[in-house]
């Protein structure tokens, strides 16, 4: 049922991962175009509209999804707020049952429904503006989502099943949102998708990523371009020339491994093996030597051993990734490792979470020390008396390593670069001065 807003506020909440953020900035300029007046996760507006972009991914983010529309309806009923939209990964993997579970939402809607909720909000979607966003991040930097869906069969990710299947966006749509984004001043691209590197595949029976970045490279105001969510499985080459010899693309690569042992990985339906995933960091060192490699792990997995966990211990030290996140196995529902039996205790797998990131806390710390006395262009994030917070090209937003640099306010810019020398480190900060 539309309804009229031309006088109200729309709060847009959104959870989970960047790949939502930009749903939200989209949906954000569709409404913007009608003169409506909207905001994200603005906590002071009463008596507004708010939806909810939810994340359906693991139990957790689930979890937190679910406690924030529940927060939502008892705002509602409190007289807070006026309707309650749900919209995202959430409502798409489980459209049929939370309208009956969850009383007092005015609508769900899946994670592709976006001209719905335009037009059941009473506004009109204008294609024209395919591309247009208001940014929720730092304007100085913007992710940019290249594709949608994911064809990879891992046993124990739901993303084939909310998403769907892999679905490039064309080059010249993509390039010519870039060109927009660099206009309002973005310096920073970064690209993001379920799986960055299949990009092309269905439009142009390639693997085109390669081409894309070099495109995109062109841009005048882009300054840096990062890739995020990189797949180990057939890792086009080429891009590891284009990190080495285009100066805009960091030399930064996000690529989730999962784990290092050959029965895991087989179970996991991952594609590769142990002895192909050392070959591949190799390669990446070999081809990109000051390359940070970023990469995610999951422990706990069924029936993962203690001699298994060992084993991805042992290769975490012998390879030393500069930055290194790790999930804790939960069962997602209709994949195939659900009907595995989940046989790791929780507290086993914490245990495991938490030596796992002890090791990687020296490991973080003994890179930053060899890092002081170096001098590397920063760009400025943000202030946080005392300190402006930045980073270098090694590090993305919000996950990786910050500079911090001492100073009055207005001393620097944010958005802008500077030539900065490293002082002193910890495991996951860096110090130091404008030089």
């Amino acid at each position: 049922m539309k309804t009229k807003l031309k006088n109200k506020s729309i709060n847009i909440i959104t959870m989970g991962c960047s790949k939502n953020l930009v749903d939200s900035e989209h949906l954000m300029g569709q409404l913007k175009a009608n003169d409506l007046r909207v905001v994200h996760e603005n906590e002071d507006i009463k008596n507004d509209i708010v939806i909810i972009n939810t994340c359906g991914f693991i139990n957790d983010a689930k979890e937190e999804s679910i406690d924030m529309i529940l927060d939502a309806v008892e705002a509602k009923k409190a007289g807070e707020i006026e309707k309650v939209y749900v919209m995202g990964c959430l409502s798409e993997r489980y459209k049929k049952e939370l309208p009956d579970e969850i009383i007092g939402v005015d609508g769900f809607y899946g994670a592709s429904d976006l001209q719905k909720i335009v037009k059941d909000l009473g506004a009109d979607y204008k294609y024209e503006l395919v591309g247009e966003r208001i940014l929720t991040t730092p304007s100085h930097y913007a992710y940019l989502k290249i594709s949608e869906g994911c064809d990879r069969k891992c046993s124990f990710c739901a993303i084939p099943l909310i998403r769907g299947k892999h679905v490039s966006v064309p080059k010249e749509e993509l390039l010519l949102e870039a060109k927009k984004l660099a206009d309002k001043g973005v310096k920073e691209l970064i690209l993001i998708a379920q799986d960055l590197i299949w990009y092309g595949i269905d439009l142009y029976k390639k693997q085109a990523l390669a081409d894309l970045i070099q495109e995109l490279a062109k841009i005048e105001g882009i300054a840096w371009i990062r890739l995020h969510y990189t797949f180990p499985t057939n890792f086009p080459q080429e891009v590891l020339d284009i990190i080495r010899q285009e100066p805009k693309v960091a030399n930064y690569i996000d690529i989730p491994l999962q784990h290092i042992s050959d029965r895991i990985l087989r179970s996991m339906k991952r594609g590769h093996t142990g002895k192909g995933t050392r070959e591949l960091v190799q390669t990446m060192r070999d081809k990109v030597p000051d390359v940070a490699i970023r990469t995610t792990f999951i422990v706990g997995y069924p029936g993962e051993t203690e001699e298994e966990f060992q084993e991805l211990l042992d290769f975490i030290k012998e390879t030393r990734f500069e930055r290194l996140g790790v999930f804790t196995y939960s069962p997602e529902e209709d994949t195939s490792a659900f009907k595995l039996e989940d046989d790791i205790p929780e507290e086993v797998k914490q245990e495991r979470k938490e030596r796992l990131m002890e090791l990687q806390a020296e490991i973080s710390n003994e890179i930053n020390q060899q890092r002081i006395g170096s001098v590397n262009k920063v760009i400025v994030d943000r202030y946080e008396a005392p300190y402006f917070v930045g980073r270098t090209q090694y590090d993305s937003p919000e996950v990786d390593n910050e500079v911090l640099i001492e100073g009055e306010k207005g001393d620097l810019q944010i958005g802008q670069f500077y030539t900065i020398k490293i002082t002193e480190a910890d495991s996951f900060d860096l110090y130091g001065k404008r030089i």
